[in-house]
């Protein structure tokens, strides 16, 4: 018999159509949504349905579970063990409060909207069941639980929401319309960022980088090697089209469609020079690389911006860990601080995470982009608010588990910046009000994309929807 933990998401996120923000999720413990500020588009708010949407949306995951008590959720009234070493700051927006080592975002909080009330239910408090609740915003069924770290991808999976803007969105004329960079979580591939049953057409395009060469960032599969040219690709192009001609006189299964589809993608982005200038991210001003910073998360938030420009609806960067700090900070320089809490916030994650994500929304307000794009920042889980990890052997620097009660995510908002939706309690456990879930924020993504109808047809020519689950949080617009 499984039993059903409840585990608590993080992250968060800003910038938006009309108005700019961000919203944040912390907490924890799902309850009733009556009272919440929750509203079916169908019973009021429609004056907010065909009115400017955000065109392309970020995501930012930061992988590994991100401590949101240590970042835009501080309890400094809470016991010692509760609140932990940092600070509060005061912002650019009157009631909201982040941590004191992220001062560069603190000066653009009135962008912002923070949520801090997002609560789930699922059956696991690992890794890949959050990846798969918070990109999806389905609850992770019985597999996860029972397979653990083995639970691979399955054609079954409900889609990331990328692929749902991909199948439901407006396409880009040259480029696809989601992608991914600059890696692939993780060496066992993580459900929840495919196309799953949607099929391989709408999967993203996965854009590799790394961290000794940060500019370096490249889709493996779209590279001409040695003499090949643009072309000899385009004479290889017509000859395989006449036989794809030929063959679908004699073929009627879906299979070779697909693949046709696949291999229609990979042509006109190798024929495209505006894919290879859109992709390069050293043709951009040396002041503009520095002020992101020179880190491989960094610059491929810089190449989100190049996609934004260049009209690419769905932009996902995954943060790369970095195996050169292992030694000075546990768990490779990733979000997972459950051994080194403070020490790796503090010296490492955050201040290239304030550096670069505060360079990515002051260059879109300077372009005049952050109107028409949504920037939402996500984690698979969040931290236990009280202090001290077993598994750890108790670390070295305040330990923060993963917290198996709640999960936190960050996003973004249409009304003035600067707010604050709902809340946690005095030890950031549990909501106190507003309580929300993923499938509320995925919901939320795709209402600020304008994407309404949700329906497709399954394999079995039966008509269901991609996420039936949760509802739009319409005060935020």
């Amino acid at each position: 018999m499984s039993h059903y933990t409840s585990l608590k998401n993080s992250g968060f996120l800003s910038g938006t159509v009309s108005r700019r923000t961000f919203l944040k999720a912390s907490t924890i413990g799902m309850g009733a949504l009556a009272g919440t500020g929750l509203r079916s588009p169908a019973c009021g708010n429609e004056a907010s349905r065909g009115q400017a949407r955000a065109k392309s949306t970020i995501v930012f995951f930061l992988c590994g579970g991100s401590s949101h008590i240590d970042m835009w959720d501080l309890k400094p009234n809470a016991p010692k063990e509760y609140r932990g070493e940092f600070n509060p700051v005061a912002t650019s927006a009157p009631g909201v409060m982040l941590t004191e080592h992220l001062p560069m975002t603190a000066k653009l909080a009135h962008h912002l909207a923070v949520v801090n009330s997002v609560d789930a239910t699922v059956n696991t408090n690992d890794h890949l069941a959050g990846y798969y609740y918070n990109l999806t915003g389905h609850v992770p069924d019985p597999t996860f639980l029972s397979q653990g770290n083995s639970r691979t991808p399955s054609p079954d999976d409900w889609p990331y929401m990328g692929s749902v803007v991909s199948y439901k969105g407006k396409k880009h004329a040259h480029l696809p319309s989601a992608i991914t960079l600059p890696h692939k979580p993780d060496d066992n591939p993580r459900a929840g960022q495919f196309a799953a049953r949607l099929g391989v057409e709408h999967e993203p395009l996965y854009l590799l980088g790394n961290h000794e060469n940060p500019l370096d960032i490249k889709a493996p599969s779209l590279m001409l090697d040695g003499d090949v040219t643009a072309d000899r690709v385009s004479s290889r192009y017509e000859l395989l089209n006449s036989i794809d001609s030929a063959r679908r006189n004699f073929d009627q299964f879906a299979a070779p469609s697909l693949w046709s589809k696949q291999q229609e993608r990979a042509f006109s982005l190798l024929l495209s020079s505006k894919t290879t200038d859109a992709f390069d991210v050293s043709k951009e001003p040396q002041e503009v690389r520095d002020r992101y910073g020179k880190t491989i998360n960094a610059m491929s938030l810089l190449m989100a911006r190049r996609l934004v420009e260049v009209g690419v609806p769905f932009i996902t960067v995954f943060w790369k860990r970095n195996p050169k700090v292992k030694n000075t900070c546990e768990y490779f320089g990733g979000w997972d601080t459950h051994g080194d809490n403070f020490n790796c916030l503090k010296n490492y994650l955050l201040p290239e995470f304030d550096q670069a994500y505060s360079a990515l929304i002051e260059d879109l307000a300077q372009r005049n982009m952050l109107d028409e794009t949504l920037v939402l920042i996500n984690s698979e889980m969040g931290r236990t608010p009280k202090i001290g990890d077993k598994r750890s052997g108790g670390g070295r620097s305040g330990p923060r588990p993963l917290d198996p009660l709640s999960l936190e995510c960050l996003r973004g908002r249409w009304n003035p910046g600067g707010q604050v939706y709902g809340s946690s309690d005095k030890l950031g456990e549990h909501p106190a009000d507003k309580p929300v879930t993923p499938a509320h924020i995925v919901k939320t993504v795709f209402e600020s994309m304008g994407i309404y109808d949700l329906e497709y047809i399954d394999r079995q020519n039966r008509p269901m929807s991609l996420l039936a689950e949760g509802q739009p949080i319409m005060d935020l617009f």
